[in-house]
């Protein structure tokens, strides 16, 4: 019984070998695997400092993770848009306390 159970696990093993070396021939497969193992390390060990999305807000061109709405934001700003500064300064001085 354990020949049998020992070649079960073996073709188990096998197959599922075949099946991942399939789906990872894709580049973009295993860029989302890697960010998808980043992501739970981060956040099982706490490697990356937390920053709410008021404070990116604030400085969008100068966070650890730059996301696609964050460039858009700091682009307006730098074409000079006020509106998300203004906004952002009078919530900073409402959350301060007097």
């Amino acid at each position: 019984m354990n020949k049998r159970l020992l070649s079960s696990i073996g073709a188990v093993s096998a197959i599922g070998a075949s099946v991942a070396g399939y789906y990872l021939k894709e580049k973009g497969n295993r860029q989302k695997l890697k960010q998808n193992f980043r992501n739970l390390k981060n956040k099982l060990f706490n490697t990356e400092k937390q920053y709410s999305i008021f404070d990116n807000a604030g400085v969008p061109d100068q966070v650890p993770s730059i996301e696609h709405e964050q460039l858009e934001n700091s682009k307006m700003v730098s074409e000079g848009s006020q509106f998300g500064v203004q906004y952002y300064n009078e919530k900073k001085e409402e959350d301060e306390p007097k």
